[in-house]
């Protein structure tokens, strides 16, 4: 679980897609689950916290490509929400996020 007791996104939607999740076997580990260049982002574990910003989530019921594609749908998702009340002013946006994935792994 995310630190303090915050949760990441797999916890807060239940869509069994971490590793050792119930729905791996049919639909994969999420990235968002395995990105480890996010992990500490927004007090998540890996990616799942900052999910919103990962390539090939599973969020709509189907794929997600990048986050100029599935931007809209993340805005809107109440986990995002969450996340940014539960970091207030300690919020890491989509821009910092991006930056980080764009350096080496």
């Amino acid at each position: 679980m995310a630190e303090r007791g915050k949760r990441n996104c797999w916890e807060f939607h239940g869509c069994g897609r971490e590793p050792g999740g119930e729905k791996v076997a049919e639909l994969g580990i999420c990235p968002a689950a395995t990105e480890s260049r996010l992990d500490g982002v927004n007090d998540g574990t890996n990616g799942g916290r900052a999910c919103w910003a990962v390539r090939q989530t599973l969020c709509t019921g189907k794929v997600e490509g990048a986050f100029a594609a599935k931007a809209a749908n993340c805005m809107l998702c109440a986990f995002y929400k969450t996340v940014c009340r539960e970091q207030g002013a300690e919020f890491q946006g989509t821009a910092r996020i991006l930056a980080i994935l764009k350096q080496e792994p």
